[in-house]
């Protein structure tokens, strides 16, 4: 048995409407998260965030709901002071425009958004970052290459320009982002006491546990399919290493992103992995996989509270090794939903009907 403090998942995806209550529910393990802004339409303001936090605390959720804001060409600066002055918004999301599901209201270009950051450095308010870069002098950039040429361009200039911005690189994929965030670290390079990161990351339990030929396992499997797509093997190897290796600048976000089966097995094929209803166990599982199982309260209960200045959760959560199988679904709705005369009662959940080793008690 492994017993730690409440965890927090720094990165989460609830949509709204019909599907939030079971989403609410699926997230059961976790005291805080961080909500993501990109539903339909996209959480804009500080009075959006109000009535989307307020959509969301009238099921009685079992985490605390940490609110963002989504970034576009045209935010006001002086939102930024609201949203820092209201208490419940945590961080503003830069989705760069048509990087992944729902940003076509994102950013198009970094430079309209220099007077926002400026104003985020002065509160000291998060930039939480989508790393992609779609294209580049007017080509388009090969999937598998997006983070890395994003923080080759974007990451490095908004570290010159905005020397004091608090950034997370969201669902890092790669060992260049990897080996960024850490030469990023000062407390890497000076004899001194730990200060709490600048520049920190976020790394999912999918891309701890699988690489890029999941998505070709038995055939096509779309419920593999996420953005960042799923990286190599060495890639999946380096995040291994940052995340058990007991940095703070790593934390967990599980980047849970529910679609329903007509969405992801269709000729859309929805990006994201729906991982909420199991997403500790599977963190234990990539943990204990390399012998690190001693690792995994500081990664998901205290370097993401550190960050985010929040106090630690009171409270414990305990896991037993002992196994379970994933199911095949997992219902999100209160009715089942019919299509194309075949019920779909939920959404299919990362790893259905494979086993995992380890259970919540």
């Amino acid at each position: 048995m492994l017993t730690i403090r409440r965890p927090d998942d720094m990165h989460l995806h609830l949509r709204d409407g019909g599907m939030l209550l079971g989403l609410i529910t699926a997230s059961k393990n976790w005291a805080r998260a961080i909500i993501m802004p990109n539903i339909q339409p996209p959480i804009l303001t500080v009075v959006d965030a109000a009535a989307y936090r307020g959509h969301i605390l009238a099921y009685d959720p079992p985490f605390r709901p940490l609110m963002t804001l989504y970034l576009t060409d045209s935010t006001d600066p002086e939102e930024i002071r609201r949203a820092k002055d209201s208490g419940f918004v945590h961080g503003v999301k830069l989705y760069p425009q048509g990087a992944t599901t729902n940003s076509a209201a994102g950013v198009s270009s970094i430079e309209k958004v220099l007077p926002v950051l400026e104003v985020m450095q002065e509160v000291g308010l998060p930039l939480l970052i989508h790393g992609e870069v779609t294209r580049e002098d007017g080509k388009e950039v090969d999937f598998f290459d997006r983070e890395k040429r994003f923080i080759q361009t974007t990451m490095v200039m908004l570290h010159e320009r905005f020397p004091d911005l608090r950034m997370v690189l969201e669902h890092v994929t790669t060992q260049v982002a990897v080996e960024w965030v850490v030469a990023m670290q000062p407390w890497m390079k000076l004899d001194q006491a730990r200060p709490t990161p600048r520049i920190c990351a976020t790394i999912t339990a999918h891309h701890l546990l699988e690489n890029r030929n999941a998505l070709f396992r038995d055939g096509l499997n779309p419920h593999n399919y996420c953005l960042p797509i799923l990286k190599r093997e060495s890639d999946r190897l380096a995040l291994q290493y940052a995340a058990a290796s007991g940095m703070p600048c790593f934390f967990a976000g599980t980047d849970s992103a529910p679609h329903f089966w007509s969405a992801k097995e269709s000729a859309c094929g929805c990006a994201g992995c729906f991982t909420a209803p199991h997403a500790l166990e599977l963190y234990a599982e990539a943990f204990d996989r390399v012998g690190a199982i001693e690792k995994l309260e500081d990664f998901t209960s205290r370097f993401g509270a550190e960050f985010y200045g929040l106090p630690l959760n009171e409270g414990v959560v305990t896991l037993t090794r002992r196994k379970q199988i994933i199911p095949g679904t997992i219902p999100v709705v209160p009715e089942v939903l019919w299509v194309q005369s075949r019920a779909v009662p939920g959404v299919v959940p990362f790893w259905a009907g494979r086993e995992l080793g380890w259970v919540v008690a």
